[in-house]
């Protein structure tokens, strides 16, 4: 056993409204560990984060090293979580270091310098496409979905033809 994963998401906002009340919600979970090794250093980032949880839900601001540590201690067994990271090579970060995923939702990756736009919400870069093509690689699935009851896009099929139309 390890920590009752119910969702593993990757949006830049981290903990915002839509998270906390409808993902929450749906996957019936009772904490939220942002695992973000900047977040966890900046008081007033963890203040502001924990501000904007459900008061019915835990939340904690940890760095990635302490989730590796959580992930193996059998006294949160049967703690129901959801994990959010910031990018991909965090998520891939935690895997290849033994953290158990099936599934990834994509659900926000902010436009910037360098960085390519594949849907409204989801700009990429050569680094994120490498992450998210290792984690592909080992199964998991990578699902793009702002709230659960959006239909679930395949991320590597929409870089797939991304890449086709801009060679």
């Amino acid at each position: 056993m390890a920590l009752d994963i119910r969702l593993a998401r990757i949006d830049d906002r981290l903990i915002h409204g839509q998270v906390a009340t409808v993902w929450s919600r749906a996957v019936g979970i009772d904490r939220i560990l942002v695992a973000n090794d900047e977040a966890a250093n900046d008081e007033l980032r963890k203040l502001l984060l924990k501000q904007a949880t459900p008061p019915s839900i835990k939340s904690h601001v940890i760095t990635k090293q302490k989730l590796l540590e959580l992930y193996q201690n059998r006294l949160f067994d049967e703690m129901k979580v959801m994990l959010l990271f910031v990018s991909p090579q965090d998520v891939l970060e935690v895997v290849q270091a033994g953290v158990g995923l099936k599934s990834v939702n994509i659900g926000g990756m902010r436009f910037t310098e360098g960085k390519k736009m594949i849907t409204n919400f989801i700009s990429v870069n050569e680094d994120d496409i490498q992450a998210f093509a290792k984690l592909a690689a080992r199964g998991i699935e990578l699902e793009i979905r702002q709230v659960p009851a959006d239909r679930k896009i395949d991320l590597m099929q929409l870089i797939k033809k991304e890449k086709r139309l801009h060679p």
